[in-house]
């Protein structure tokens, strides 16, 4: 939830540290220009720290991904996988543009590269879209993880067996941002099953809430599908259709499924909040005796909040800002053993309309899910909160769920540090 987005409540997209103008998707049998190689290895020594960006980098591109951001993006991938060593492989799309393997310390790098046709031929496009390590191991996945400010946690393995990785205090209660948006689908999905309502129940757009989405700008009442709704939720994490869609099936019953699963601690997350109470809570000066307070007392003062005539701006500056506010009082808590539980949940749902909608967005490339006959995927963020959740299905049919959470209450933190160290989990699985 990174551009007019409020942070609190991003879907992760596909993976890619730096990002301009994706390059062309056509292959074609040109040989690789100078230029490209150029660049390349410019590549190179812009990710090893030694490079100016200025230098390499066109005016458009540095508009979008400023200097600092390419300094930090080239901080992360170093920590992760080392130097990069060199380039390892070109396969050009055209003169301009290409895809790319660089060899770092500890991964093969996936990428594509987009240049300016004209001289100095600086790099306009330019992402790196998987990793490949290489010699990595759960020791090492866990000494990073141990180097992780703040707390973490992270589980790999099948719903229904040990761990094939498992990190932290399974039990601990994490923050997890619109992550919790599965219990929503998992409560609209329990009413669909018992005949309450139906995917294709049309109601109103009536509870508007602030980005991330698209639906808070369609008009008012709009007349809207539960199907629809609960797509714009999990793929794109939209604030607006989440909180229409609470209102739909009722508080209760998220609650209820909430419980239900087996939740380990459901009086952190009761009432369970919708994301404009959330905003409101934390900006409006009502968070600190909401956070102290009684189940019954929270009720009341979620009762005696005022959500008329909100301006986005001030909600704009906390959530896109870098300090994270009542991160580990105000907000929705599961542990990696409650995820877990939930995603028993939607593995064993009978109709798989959640499990399709899970799968429209699933955070990751095409090759890093080659080998899993189904992958559905949540993710969210605040300022201080990280959590990204995968439910999987081997070809054997045996579930499996890889979940990874990161909370700090006093910085902010990456998706980008946390999305690199879930693919290489996922990755010991091969």
């Amino acid at each position: 939830m990174r551009s007019l987005a409020l942070a609190a409540l991003i879907a992760v997209a596909a993976p890619g540290p730096l990002y301009a103008q994706q390059a062309d998707n056509v292959a074609s049998e040109v040989e690789v220009s100078a230029e490209l190689r150029a660049r390349m290895d410019d590549v190179v020594v812009l990710l090893n720290g030694t490079g100016e960006p200025q230098e390499i980098l066109s005016e458009q591109f540095l508009a979008a991904v400023p200097p600092a951001q390419v300094a930090e993006m080239g901080t992360q991938l170093k920590t992760q996988f080392g130097d990069v060593l060199g380039v390892e492989s070109i396969d050009p799309r055209s003169a301009h543009s290409a895809s790319f393997v660089l060899r770092f310390e500890k991964a093969l790098g996936n990428g594509q590269i987009v240049i300016a046709p004209t001289e100095p031929h600086k790099i306009t496009g330019l992402r790196l879209t998987g990793f490949d390590p290489i010699d990595d191991n759960a020791d090492k996945i866990t000494a990073d993880m141990s180097a992780l400010s703040g707390s973490s946690a992270a589980w790999f393995g099948p719903l229904d067996g040990p761990a094939v990785f498992s990190h932290g205090d399974s039990k601990a209660q994490f923050a997890i941002g619109s992550t919790f948006k599965l219990y929503v689908l998992a409560a609209i999905s329990r009413a669909v099953d018992e005949g309450r309502l139906s995917w294709d129940t049309v109601v109103p757009l009536s509870s508007k809430s602030f980005p991330s989405g698209i639906s808070q700008d369609w008009p008012d009442d709009a007349p809207v599908t539960l199907h629809t709704l609960a797509t714009l939720m999990i793929s794109i994490s939209d604030n607006t259709a989440t909180d229409t869609l609470i209102d739909a099936v009722g508080r209760e019953a998220i609650e209820a499924e909430l419980r239900a699963s087996g939740h380990g601690a459901p009086e952190k997350t009761l009432p369970f909040l919708k994301t404009l109470e959330l905003f409101a809570l934390k900006v409006l000066g009502s968070g600190e005796n909401y956070s102290t307070a009684d189940e019954a007392r929270r009720r009341a003062i979620l009762g005696e909040l005022d959500l008329t005539d909100l301006s986005e701006e001030p909600f704009r500056e906390v959530f896109t800002g870098n300090t994270p506010v009542l991160v580990d009082t105000v907000e929705w808590f599961a542990s990696m053993e409650d995820q877990r539980a939930l995603m028993r949940v939607l593995a064993a749902d009978t109709d798989d309309t959640a499990r399709q909608i899970m799968a429209v967005n699933t955070g990751l490339t095409d090759k890093k899910i080659a080998n899993w006959n189904y992958v559905g995927f949540k993710g969210g963020s605040e300022p201080g909160v990280r959590n990204l959740s995968w439910l999987l299905q081997d070809e054997t049919g045996r579930w499996h769920m890889l979940a990874i959470s990161w909370n700090d209450t006093q910085a902010e933190i990456d998706t980008n540090t946390l999305l690199m160290l879930a693919q290489r989990i996922l990755a010991l699985a091969d």
